[in-house]
C-alpha cells in the first residue's frame, strides 16, 4: 500500500504515449508483464504505462492470486509490490523461486534497507521505493528482459550416455564395451525434441511450467494439451535416458511441469 509512482517526487503519474516527449510509437511485443499491486490507482496506471509502450499486461491485487496466474500465463516479467494482502510479497517471490527464474521487480514504499535485502535474498532482481519515475522503472525494466533474453553460456550437456551440444544441434551416445568406452553414436531427435530439451537445458534444476512449454512450442491455445508434453517427454526419455522407465535427468512434476536435473 503506497503512493502512485510519479516522474517527479510528489508528481500525478504520466501516461506515456505516442508522441509524447519525443518518445519512439508503442511497438507491438510478445513480451508479457505481470504486475502485482493492491493500490487501485497505482495498478491502473502501470496497466496504461506498460500497454502504451507496447507490453502485453495481466495483473493482480493480492499474491496467491498472482502465482496462480504466473503459472496459468507464464510472464516475461513481474513487478510485485511487497506489501500484499494474505501473502506478503517476499513470500510470493520465494514460491516463484520454486519454479521459475523470471526477472522479478519490487516496487515498494518499505525504504529500509532490511526489507531491500530480504527481497533479494528473498529472488529479486532489482528494487524500486516508491514514489518512483515512471521512466526509471521502464528502463530497469527493458534492462532485466533484455538480461534475461541473454542465451546461456553454456552449450554443451549430459544426460546419462548422452552428450547434447546446443551450439552444434548434436546429439551422441557414448558406446561401451567389456573395456570401457568403445566410441559414439549419434542419436536422432525430431523438431519438437529439440526444441522440449533445448527450453529444459536452458533452465537447469528449475521447474518448466507445462503451460510455458505448450504455448513456447504449440503458441496461444494449446494450454489444455498436455497429452502433447507427456508424448515428447516420452520419446526424449527413450532416446537419451539410461533407464527410461526410471528417469534421473528428464523429470515430471506431476500437476505443474518438466524439470531438467544434471
Amino acid at each position: 500500500m503506497s503512493s502512485t509512482p510519479s516522474d517527479t517526487a510528489g508528481d500525478s503519474p504520466r501516461v506515456g504515449t505516442a508522441g509524447c516527449s519525443g518518445e519512439s510509437p508503442p511497438r507491438h511485443s510478445t513480451e508479457r508483464v505481470l504486475v502485482v499491486e493492491d493500490e487501485p490507482a497505482l495498478l491502473r496506471a502501470l496497466e496504461i504505462n506498460l500497454r502504451a509502450r507496447g507490453y502485453q499486461v495481466s495483473s493482480s491485487g493480492d499474491g496467491r492470486a498472482a502465482l496462480a496466474e504466473a503459472a496459468r500465463r507464464p510472464p516475461d516479467a513481474v513487478l510485485l509490490d511487497l506489501g500484499l494482502p494474505g501473502m506478503d510479497g517476499s513470500e510470493v517471490i520465494r514460491r516463484l523461486r520454486g519454479w521459475t527464474a523470471v526477472p522479478v521487480l519490487v516496487l515498494s514504499g518499505r525504504a529500509g534497507s532490511g526489507d531491500k535485502i530480504g527481497a533479494l535474498d528473498a529472488g529479486a532482481d532489482d528494487y524500486v521505493t516508491k514514489p518512483f519515475s515512471m521512466e526509471e522503472l521502464l528502463a530497469r525494466l527493458r534492462a532485466l528482459l533484455r538480461r534475461d533474453a541473454q542465451p546461456s553460456s553454456r552449450q554443451v550437456f549430459a544426460i546419462g550416455h548422452c552428450t547434447i551440444d546446443l551450439a552444434a544441434k548434436s546429439v551422441t551416445r557414448r558406446l561401451d564395451d567389456d573395456r570401457g568406452p568403445s566410441g559414439a553414436e549419434p542419436v536422432r531427435l525430431t523438431r519438437t525434441e529439440w526444441r522440449m530439451l533445448e527450453i529444459l537445458l536452458h533452465s537447469p534444476g528449475q521447474l518448466v511450467s507445462s503451460g510455458r512449454l505448450l504455448s513456447e512450442l504449440w503458441g496461444p491455445g494449446a494450454e489444455d494439451r498436455s497429452y502433447y508434453l507427456r508424448f515428447h517427454m516420452a520419446g526424449l526419455r527413450r532416446k537419451l535416458e539410461d533407464d527410461p522407465p526410471r528417469p534421473r535427468h528428464l523429470l515430471t512434476e506431476p500437476g505443474m511441469g518438466y524439470r531438467y536435473q544434471s
